[in-house]
């Protein structure tokens, strides 16, 4: 018998990245892998979010879940990820890149539209999401 899915709720701040994660978002083998495993095509580009107070405990979390493994090609990180719901308006997946010094604070969010266009999101914004772990 299958074990339900828990579902956390992290709410944290918009804010614009350095672009590393729009590379990998265009890399075919990542895109295929995210379409095998999650099921769809990423846009090419992620959404940051800034954790902070309470919603920082989320990462101590996604770290001890059972994640959906990115396998990468030579050269490029391991990559964990959880499917999610953004603000209730839209599917996607948290990405958590398996690289030494990633920010704690930090979630980078895929989906298959630009989420920032899609949801009208600026710097600063607020955003909820609901984290699926199976």
């Amino acid at each position: 018998m299958k074990e339900q899915a828990r579902i956390i709720r992290v709410e944290g701040t918009v804010f614009s990245g350095a672009g590393e994660g729009a590379k990998f978002a265009r890399l075919p083998w990542f895109k295929r892998q995210i379409l095998d495993k999650i099921g769809f095509v990423p846009y090419e580009g992620t959404l940051n979010l800034r954790l902070d107070g309470e919603n920082l405990k989320a990462r101590k979390v996604l770290e001890e879940a059972n994640p959906i493994i990115i396998i990468p090609k030579e050269g490029y990180c391991y990559g964990k990820c959880f499917k999610a719901y953004i603000d209730g308006l839209a599917e996607g997946a948290v990405v958590v890149p398996q690289v030494e010094n990633y920010p704690k604070d930090v979630l980078e969010i895929i989906a298959p539209v630009n989420l920032r266009e899609k949801l009208g999101l600026k710097d600063g914004d607020r955003l909820r999401i609901s984290i699926l772990l199976e």
